[in-house]
């Protein structure tokens, strides 16, 4: 049986985690954390196999918690689970004592099975993280792994446009708008639209952008 720590602020998605794990015959998942410190006090007292770490925490970030977590317990597989995908996240992470790099949008089975593989000593890695680190991809990446309307959305992001007028100007749903901004953000590595509307205006093309009216 492997036993998995889950390490996550957000209760709904610690539900979530657990329900899916649980229902795996070989998982266990032997507690829950909601931050770093959490962590720490649970990996104690009840020695998991695998903790999958969330990084962007309140108290201690799950950088330093898997710092602290693998100096403690050498043995201990960290798996991060995130949304950031972005080359300085992943770098720090791996750097800190991370086995692996999963993004919270993986397919369900993905994410059992790299539970598993963690377990038995290998390092799984979601296949967009993998190209992130590969120096070939370091000028290409984040705007061309946008889609075309992922870039439209951004696009008007940087112009100043709520959600309401992005969705009437694109002809699209206001959660059609959210669906994509959440994309675009996990995708250049950004948590909010002043950033991603700073990034936009640093890496797109500005005569391509569409006029709002």
């Amino acid at each position: 049986m492997i036993r998995v720590l889950l390490v996550d602020d957000h209760r709904l998605v610690r539900a979530g985690l657990a329900g899916l794990l649980e229902a795996a015959a070989d998982i266990d998942v032997i507690g829950e954390a909601a931050d770093g410190r959490q962590a720490l006090d649970l990996a104690r007292t009840t020695a998991p196999d695998v903790v999958l770490m969330d990084i962007s925490m309140p108290v201690l970030d799950g950088i330093e918690a898997t710092r602290a977590l693998v100096g403690e317990h050498p043995e201990l597989r960290v798996v991060a689970l995130t949304s950031f995908s972005d080359k300085d996240r992943v770098s720090q992470m791996l750097a800190a004592g991370a086995v692996g790099y999963l993004l919270k949008d993986c397919d369900p089975n993905d994410l059992l099975g790299a539970v598993r593989s963690a377990a038995r000593g290998e390092a799984p890695l979601d296949p967009r993280v993998a190209m992130a680190l590969l120096p070939s991809h370091r000028s290409a990446a984040p705007a061309e792994q946008l889609s075309g309307r992922e870039r439209e959305v951004l696009e008007l992001v940087s112009k100043g446009l709520a959600n309401k007028q992005i969705a009437r100007s694109l002809g699209i749903s206001e959660q059609t708008v959210k669906v994509h901004l959440g994309n675009v953000f996990r995708r250049i590595g950004v948590g909010d639209r002043t950033s991603a509307a700073m990034w936009a205006r640093e890496h797109l093309p500005r005569e391509q952008q569409p006029d709002p009216t």
